[in-house]
Parts: C-alpha cells; sequence; structure tokens
C-alpha cells in the first residue's frame, strides 16, 4: 500500500471539517445513481436525510454540485471535478480506520442495475427474482439491455453487472465465465418443408431470421457462414431474439439460437429445433464489472448469486 498516497488523501479528507465519511459516500452514491431516491434506497437512508446530506454539501463547496436534468442529477462542473478526489477520500479513509465493509441481503434496501440480453432475462430473471424475495426482499433488480454504452455505464457505476458474449468488455474490466454456449435451430412446429431432417441444403434453400442484438455470439455465426461459404436467405432482420422465435413459431423461417434459449422455446410446444448442420465454435457467456465495484461486499454477493443461479438452472431439454 503506498502510505504517502493514502495519508495525502488523509489530509485532504481531515481539511474538510463539516464533511464526514457519511457525507461523501451520499455525494458518491448520487453522483452514482444520478438520483437521490435511489441513492438514499443504496444507503438504506430516507430521502430527506440525503437531501440534508446535499445541502451540507452544497454549503461546503458553495456549488449546486448537482443539478437537475432530462437524464437525472448530472454533476455540475464543481461536483465533476471533485467526485474522483471524493471517492479517493473514501477509500483513504476506510484503510486508515480498518473499514470492514458488511453486507446483509436480508435486511439490505438497494437497487442493483444489471445489463442483459433477451435470453439472460429469460434464463436467469425468473430463477434471480424467486431466489431475491427469499434472501433479499429489499433489493430491487433493474434490467438495462446491453448497447454500446454498457462499458461506460459500468465505469461511471451505473450500471453494477453486465451479462452476455461481450468481446468489446474483455480488456479493463474484470470477468467470470458462467456457461458455455452454443446453438441450434429452430424452426416451427408445423413447417411446411422440415421434419426430423435438417441438413445444410435445407439451411441454404429456407429462409432466415437474422437477430442483431448486442451481447450475443450472433457475430460468431456470422463469420463462419462466411468463412465457411454457407449460403443464407435473409428474410428478416430483428434486434432481439424473443422478436425472432415469435416470429418462427408463426412462420416457415428458420432462425439459429443459443442451445439455452432454445430449449426454453421447444418447450412451450410451437417450435422444434435442430443441430446447426454445420460446424460452430462454443463461445462462454461471462459476467463483467468495473473496478469500482469489485470490493464492493454488495456487488461481490450479487456476482456469487448469479453464478450459483446460472449452474443451478436447467431448461428443459
Amino acid at each position: 500500500m503506498n502510505l504517502n498516497y493514502t495519508h495525502s488523501k488523509f489530509r485532504m479528507f481531515a481539511t474538510m471539517e463539516s464533511c464526514d465519511l457519511r457525507l461523501l459516500k451520499i455525494f458518491e452514491e448520487i453522483h452514482k445513481t444520478r438520483s437521490v431516491t435511489r441513492a438514499a434506497i443504496n444507503l438504506g437512508l430516507g430521502q430527506p436525510a440525503v437531501s440534508v446530506a446535499l445541502g451540507k454539501l452544497r454549503r461546503h463547496y458553495n456549488d449546486p454540485l448537482f443539478v437537475r436534468t432530462s437524464n437525472g442529477m448530472e454533476p455540475s462542473a464543481v461536483g465533476a471535478q471533485v467526485a474522483e478526489r471524493i471517492r479517493d477520500a473514501i477509500i483513504a479513509m476506510e484503510l486508515a480506520l480498518g473499514h470492514q465493509a458488511r453486507f446483509d441481503p436480508a435486511t439490505a434496501r438497494r437497487s442493483f442495475s444489471i445489463a442483459m440480453t433477451d435470453i439472460s432475462q429469460l434464463v436467469l430473471l425468473p430463477a434471480l427474482l424467486e431466489r431475491l424475495r427469499r434472501l433479499g426482499p429489499g433489493i430491487v433488480v433493474e434490467v438495462d439491455t446491453l448497447s454500446a454504452e454498457t462499458a461506460r455505464k459500468l465505469e461511471t457505476g451505473d450500471s453494477d453487472l453486465a451479462l452476455g458474449f461481450m468481446p468489446q468488455l474483455e480488456a479493463g474490466f474484470y470477468q467470470q465465465a458462467l456457461f458455455r454456449q452454443n446453438y441450434v435451430c429452430l424452426v416451427g412446429s408445423h413447417h411446411p418443408r422440415i421434419g426430423v431432417r435438417f441438413d445444410r441444403s435445407d439451411f441454404e434453400s429456407e429462409e432466415h431470421a437474422v437477430v442483431t442484438t448486442s451481447g450475443t455470439g450472433h457475430l460468431i455465426v456470422d463469420a463462419e457462414i462466411a468463412r465457411q461459404r454457407i449460403r443464407r436467405r435473409v428474410a428478416l432482420r430483428v434486434p432481439n431474439f424473443l422478436g425472432a422465435v415469435s416470429v418462427v413459431e408463426a412462420t416457415d423461417l428458420v432462425v439459429t439460437v443459443p442451445v439455452r434459449l432454445g430449449e426454453l422455446m421447444v418447450a412451450r410446444g410451437q417450435c422444434r429445433a435442430h443441430p446447426v448442420p454445420f460446424e460452430l465454435p462454443d463461445y462462454f457467456v461471462k459476467q463483467h464489472w468495473h473496478e469500482r465495484n469489485h470490493h464492493d461486499p454488495a456487488n461481490q454477493w450479487l456476482r456469487g448469486l448469479i453464478y450459483d443461479l446460472l449452474h443451478e438452472v436447467r431448461a428443459p431439454a
């Protein structure tokens, strides 16, 4: 540990006579959530208490620190400048005080924001919510869609966790492999031409629905089709798997989907699954998080819960 760094941050904190560690944590939570209400929930405080604390911080800095916008409470110029230093001061004080943070899900009142695909919502959310009702009844889950903004949201704390296949998050983020995934081809249960048999000629002669959502391995499919010079007649492009599967159930289109989603859809009885008639590499679905949440006990607990659930959950085959 760099003692000079810690001591300098301690001196900076010590000069703030009207501020204490609690006030700084309230600032950090508002900065993270862009909301006084969400900050209060996450910290287990009443909204009036958070508003009073924000008033004290505003008087200390002689600045509003946060201003209301259409996107929530955005930091002012001063608020943006002091945010990183406040975070450093919190870390330094907790180290100096030997702070041992603990998280008790049974009594916690906070929210977690998780970025995930529609597949993860189908496979994970029912089991996750059932488990939270038993272990953490005061915990709220907010689901966000995986997008080009996911990395930034992890960095700023707007998202706690991201689930999916995201090669763009391999560098600069923590990651944990959850399970290995591959593909099947789905067709409607009453498809007029495809029965038990489904080979490469069928794949090339039939029309396809193609999913363009991020956070899945669909780019692997596209790359292999191009590499192996396989013909695919695309009739429909949709932004999510649920839309594609709903169309396939009611038409004669074919869609290539991850195995776990295929198993769930087959269980509904409206479609059939066939092995993909050419080689495709497996890929890992992972959970990704930023360094800011790496040591947070609440986030550690959530990551462990999701890891356990995705090893327990098995869709009907």
